[in-house]
């Protein structure tokens, strides 16, 4: 593509494209583009101006080459490309609002006043025609109030007046509905995506072929920079994929034959081709859109008492704008003045501020937490989220990895103090014998094998001993692996305290001896995740109480408690699948909301007891049974940040509402008078349609400032 240069400074380049006319959808796909070449930090593509700014770190030539490479041509054949709604609502909104005004000038500067009163006339029928209707409905809605109001103005002749009110509150529908479509399209350029085509492997070879037309069992390439259209596994080659889309991590995962993927994840480097899984509705990503449509769907608290306050305030309206009337009819006895007055009064008080507060934010923390890996089924757990006193934490897969693996390898030692076996040597020992069981220590131990490159060699006269471990002999050489107690009846002496010190520790250990004499020991443990500690001491930070709820044995909880900055008073152990409800429940009856934090898997009793469940690292099962709230990450830090998005939802609703009543606090008076024996200040009907109208686009603006948040416990 030819370009010129308007600007080129250190980093930051803005070019001129020779392209023509340049669509919405082609200004996506040149920025699309842009972003996936290596270097480029930030681009901004201008469909109007044909401008592109590209800020960039790596070398000035090597985006100047990329600009010439492109072709729209060749682009519009992308697998797929993102579907941006921003611009097409920007340019939406600037047209409507240009063409308002542009209306409203002509009315006034060119039209003769018959006309501009014919047109004020026909404006009104909207606005009558929908009071009208809530009142046949039996509601006193906005509508009334605006109804009534130009109503008023045309009936005492001042079309001057109504017709501005009118242009007013038409700017002020403009305006809202852009606030409004904004914050939903905000998580749908996030999440979905516009599919045209994908390439289909079919008989060794490729086919472009619709997406529609995909089913479960095809085979899909995707190359470098393409995007993953559905749900599958992958079936060969190898990439680097970024799964933020749906968790909310950056940093990309790499994807090998056997692992799932899943739509609206993109691929960063390597090509692979995956087998479908899922298409359609039943995709991770359909689902998870579902889920946050749901939530949005449902009401919070907070938001019914909203709903109580609105649905008085229209006729507590209507009082005043009485009172107004009366009271400047008694002490000027001008009925124009009147009017204007009660006029004001109607138009100015804004029951869509305290109506639109909750569900705006509720639909912008929502589609935050999507973002970010965390999907709130429900308004209501959002908002119960915040004020959760406890968080109870399932050890097994939420505070550890959930898979046993190798911690320790120690060579036993002769009275010399020579090693008796070298470290390779005991795990080929540790390999020949566990390869053939199925406990969990021997499936821990054959991975550590695997890993380092160790094949297990065949023994014979292999025997289980029931509660002690495994026998079986190589060659001339008896070998067996097991607790002390095997170790003590085939003679190989178990130095003292050893057993219980890896106790202490939360590891299993398993003795390995070879012809009566003990030769090493290998520790299993379930292993603490890497960001358990840093987010239970998050969680502390934002004032929660943390317990562990575990089956396991006292001594080994107590062990993972230490690690993670826990004493042993906050854990619970040697407790049944069955009993986790239970003693959530008791710490509920102790006071406070509890929150129970687990995999799901034998948790959902719990889950669902709590006041607030979260499952956690669920992937692409986002329909936990029981949970309020799901996890998409194995990440204990998103417990932290989903409380701390709650609280900032709730906060924003609560200075939404705040506003909304002080708005309305202020402005009815100004508006009925109360302040013009003393200031001599009076607000003009036209100025309090304004102000309602600029007072609800400052509510939905607020609410639209989640879109920026950012948890403290954020890496």
């Amino acid at each position: 593509m030819k370009c010129t240069i308007l600007h080129d400074l250190p980093g930051r380049l803005r070019v001129h494209l020779c392209c023509g006319r340049m669509s919405l959808s082609q200004a996506d796909v040149l920025e699309y583009y842009l972003r996936a070449q290596d270097g480029v930090q930030a681009v901004k593509v201008y469909d109007r101006t044909q401008d592109a700014v590209v800020v960039y770190g790596g070398e000035r030539e090597n985006v100047i080459s990329s600009l010439a490479r492109f072709s729209f041509a060749e682009a519009e054949a992308m697998e797929l490309v993102p579907e941006h709604t921003s611009r097409a609502l920007n340019r939406e909104f600037e047209d409507k609002l240009a063409a308002a005004v542009m209306r409203r000038c002509i009315s006034k500067l060119f039209l003769p006043a018959p006309i501009t009163t014919a047109l004020a006339l026909l404006r009104s029928v909207k606005y009558i025609r929908e009071g009208l209707s809530a009142l046949w409905h039996g509601k006193l809605s906005v509508a009334v109030l605006d109804a009534t109001a130009v109503t008023v103005s045309m009936a005492r002749g001042d079309f001057a007046t109504a017709g501005s009110v009118m242009f007013m509150l038409h700017l002020g529908e403009i305006l809202e509905e852009w606030t409004h479509k904004k914050s939903v399209a905000d998580l749908a350029s996030a999440m979905s995506l516009r599919v045209d085509s994908v390439w289909l492997q079919a008989n060794g070879t490729e086919v472009l072929t619709k997406i529609t037309d995909v089913k479960p069992g095809n085979r899909i390439v995707i190359r470098t920079g393409g995007m993953i259209p559905l749900d599958g596994r992958v079936v060969e080659g190898e990439a680097m994929v970024n799964q933020s889309s749906l968790t909310g991590e950056s940093i990309p995962v790499e994807k090998t034959a056997g692992d799932t993927v899943n739509a609206a994840t993109v691929n960063r480097t390597g090509s692979f081709t995956f087998r479908a899984t899922r298409v359609g509705a039943d995709t991770s990503l359909a689902k998870i859109i579902q889920l946050v449509e749901d939530a949005n769907a449902t009401k919070a608290p907070i938001a019914r008492l909203a709903d109580k306050v609105a649905g008085v305030f229209v006729p507590v309206v209507f009082v005043i704008s009485a009172v107004t009337f009366v009271a400047w009819m008694a002490l000027t006895g001008n009925i124009n003045e009147a009017l204007t007055s009660a006029v004001a009064v109607l138009v100015i008080s804004c029951p869509c501020a305290l109506g639109l507060a909750t569900p705006v934010a509720i639909m912008v923390g929502t589609g935050k937490g999507a973002e970010m890996g965390i999907l709130f089924k429900s308004a209501e757990a959002l908002e119960n989220l915040r004020s959760v006193g406890t968080v109870v934490l399932d050890k097994t897969g939420t505070v550890t990895r959930g898979k046993p693996a190798v911690t320790d390898i120690v060579v036993a030692t002769r009275a010399d103090g020579s090693p008796t076996m070298s470290e390779k040597a005991l795990l080929k020992l540790a390999a020949a014998l566990e390869h053939s069981s199925e406990h969990p220590l021997a499936e821990a131990i054959m991975a550590e094998c695997e890993a380092r490159g160790i094949v297990a060699r065949m023994v014979e006269d292999f025997a289980a001993v029931p509660g002690r471990g495994v026998t079986a002999r190589e060659g001339q050489n008896v070998i067996a692996a097991g607790n002390v107690r095997l170790m003590n009846e085939l003679g190989a002496e178990v130095p003292a305290g050893v057993a219980e010190q890896f106790a202490t520790e939360g590891k299993t250990p398993l003795f390995f001896a070879k012809n009566g004499e003990l030769v090493g020991t290998i520790a299993v443990a379930d292993e603490v995740k890497e960001t358990s500690a840093e987010a239970i001491a998050a969680l502390r930070k934002l004032g929660v109480d943390v317990r562990i709820l575990t089956g396991d044995n006292r001594v080994t909880a107590e062990a993972i408690a230490r690690r993670v900055g826990l004493s042993s008073e906050q854990v619970i152990a040697d407790i049944l699948p069955a009993d986790k409800e239970r003693h959530v429940r008791e710490l509920q009856d102790a006071g406070g909301k509890v929150a129970m934090v687990g995999d799901g898997i034998n948790d959902s009793p719990a889950l669902a007891r709590a006041d607030v469940g979260l499952a956690i690292g669920t992937g692409a099962d986002i329909a936990k049974e029981g949970a309020d709230v799901v996890l998409m990450r194995s990440d204990l830090m998103d417990v932290a940040r989903a409380i701390e998005l709650s609280r900032a939802t709730i906060r924003n609703i609560k200075q939404d509402l705040f506003w909304a009543l002080f708005y309305n606090g202020i402005g009815i008076p100004l508006a009925a008078g109360v302040f013009f024996p003393l200031t001599g200040w009076q607000l003009s009907p036209m100025f309090g349609a304004a102000a309602m109208s600029l007072s609800s686009v400052c509510v939905v603006s607020n609410a639209l400032r989640l879109r920026t948040f950012k948890p403290k416990t954020a890496h």
